[in-house]
């Protein structure tokens, strides 16, 4: 039976996206896909992709960054303390000194992993080798293409601290380990039985990512944090801290039927629950509320979305297309021609994004970028 499909779009998506999902609807055990405003193509499944299952799940559909997602925060301060360009040059070599792109410096021993993630061995040796050779080195690094770190002001002007970041190698590892156990089904993909040794093991390494990536964004939250402390004496508001995943699978009830929910580039939206949607480096930011929208699965668009290509935007945008497409904000300039890939209009209208997924969930606060911080 083919899966049901809706599509939250602004426009029909590419023929090569729409072949994609296409292939995805006709798997035997997929129930039904929602398409996100932000869907793109990717390998394997589509980011802003939701895939419903009944029995299976697929790695694929969940990506190998597992548990990339935002965390945001208040400050105590107005956006008026970066106006001086001393103060904004500082927070930004203060950024590239307290956040590693890759690893932090040294052998594994110097950076060891928190009781709560180095208790909890993953499901494999190769697995356990990779825990203990990259996690603890990676821990609060930023990773590269589309992660950041930014500083924002919301309409009244304060100013807050958001970071896209996710469980760096070691997610990769997990999902190649456990994709390469698992069976064909069919459009080039390979499903493992959710009730079985198999599938437990998958969603228990799943679990271990999420929780790696969350406390590493914690902890670039709290480098940052200290570097405002002492660039302008501003402090983070705890009672103010939102955070999301937005790669993931889950067991969840759609109506009378419980299904493998996974997100691809996807934000969960059930009714009430907060959420993040970044633009890019030069456009606003959302913080939401899901509305519980069935024919969505409870879910809602991660970003902008990209509509060129990293190759495409190589050859189309040039390093003072960054710098114009930047305007205000603060960032390193010299970083300009690595960053053509990310410049804005290598991305969708968030504008676009935002209304065409009014259905699945509601602004709470718009935040335009202030400084932005990319490791290159």
């Amino acid at each position: 039976m083919t899966a049901t499909l809706t599509r939250f779009v602004a426009q029909p998506p590419p023929r090569d996206v729409q072949d994609a999902l296409e292939r995805l609807r006709h798997l035997d055990d997929v129930a039904r896909i929602a398409v996100m405003p932000d869907v793109h193509l990717a390998e394997g499944v589509c980011v802003g992709t939701v895939v419903a299952t009944r029995t299976l799940l697929l790695p694929a559909a969940v990506g190998g960054d597992i548990g990339c997602g935002m965390a945001a925060v208040a400050c105590d301060v107005e956006v008026g303390v970066l106006a001086d360009p001393r103060t904004a040059a500082a927070v930004l070599v203060g950024l590239q000194r307290a956040i590693p792109a890759l690893r932090h410096p040294g052998p594994p021993g110097e950076h060891p992993l928190p009781p709560a993630l180095a208790d909890r061995p993953l499901s494999a040796p190769s697995l356990q080798s990779e825990q203990r050779r990259t996690a603890g080195l990676q821990l609060g690094t930023l990773g590269r293409g589309n992660h950041f770190l930014e500083l924002q002001a919301d309409d009244d002007d304060r100013l807050w601290l958001m970071v896209h970041s996710g469980s760096r190698a070691i997610g990769t590892a997990i999902r190649d380990h456990h994709d390469a156990l698992a069976e064909p089904i069919g459009a080039g993909l390979r499903g493992l039985v959710a009730d079985s040794p198999a599938g437990a093991a998958y969603l228990a390494d799943v679990q271990w990512a999420l929780d790696y990536a969350a406390e590493s964004r914690a902890h670039m939250i709290t480098r940052a944090a200290d570097i405002l402390k002492s660039c302008f004496n501003g402090h983070v508001l705890v009672d103010t801290w939102i955070s999301c995943h937005h790669n993931f699978v889950r067991r969840e009830q759609h109506g009378d039927e419980a299904l493998w929910v996974h997100r691809k580039g996807a934000v969960s939206a059930q009714a009430g629950e907060p959420g993040i949607v970044p633009g890019s480096m030069g456009t606003p930011s959302y913080h939401t509320c899901g509305r519980g929208e069935v024919a969505g699965l409870c879910s809602s668009a991660h970003g902008a979305g990209r509509v060129l290509g990293r190759g495409e935007a190589r050859r189309q945008i040039r390093a003072a297309d960054v710098v114009a497409q930047m305007g205000g904000v603060w960032f390193d300039h010299r970083a300009a021609d690595a960053l053509r890939d990310e410049a804005p209009a290598a991305y969708k209208d968030i504008g676009a994004v935002m209304r065409a997924q009014r259905e699945l969930t509601r602004v709470v606060r718009r935040l335009r970028p202030v400084l932005s911080f990319k490791a290159t």
